[in-house]
């Protein structure tokens, strides 16, 4: 069974979805992909998971970086989940290219090269928004480019988290993100 909660941001309406355990879904209401992994049968409940995630988005509109994780659960194939495992990695306040994830994937894969346009349609499928920071892909030059939620929705995250779009995180080689 999965289960709803819905949360009023500062940017709009956001579904949260579970299992019961683990956050399984975090949507901007209308987004691209809205409510995609989300099962017919569900039910709107309220679970200490929702509360835990909650507690993490009001820290993180209040513009912190919240000093947790709620749990997580993320089913996709094995590309999309390296994509994603890398997209957590990002810190607060800092950007990534899609390029970059690219060639970190490509690295840990042993392959000369990742298209950055099939990173990009991995990040835009992320479930669960904001804590899994898809926001924080930018394009090569630092272009604001794709988000599900709307790009308005991405300039304003990053707004929130004070971030200098030349500020970019590159991993150094060898990093097990």
């Amino acid at each position: 069974m999965q289960y709803t909660a819905e949360y009023q941001s500062p940017l709009g309406g956001i579904l949260l979805a579970s299992d019961g355990e683990s956050l399984t879904g975090l949507w901007f209401v209308g987004q691209k992909y809205f409510a995609d992994t989300l099962l017919h049968d569900h039910e709107e409940k309220n679970l200490p998971i929702f509360r835990q995630t909650i507690q993490w988005l009001d820290i993180y509109f209040g513009g912190e970086a919240p000093p947790f994780t709620p749990p997580l659960s993320m089913k996709a194939s094995p590309f999309r989940l390296a994509v994603w495992e890398i997209l957590k990695q990002i810190p607060y306040g800092q950007v990534i290219t899609y390029g970059e994830i690219a060639r970190v994937l490509a690295q840990k894969r042993g392959v000369e090269t990742i298209s950055a346009q099939a990173v990009g349609g991995a990040v835009g499928h992320n479930p669960i928004s904001i804590i899994v920071p898809c926001h924080r892909v930018v394009g090569n030059n630092g272009s604001l480019t794709g988000y599900a939620g709307g790009i308005d929705k991405k300039a304003a995250l990053l707004k929130l988290e004070n971030v200098s779009r030349t500020r970019l995180f590159i991993p150094q080689k060898g990093t097990a993100l």
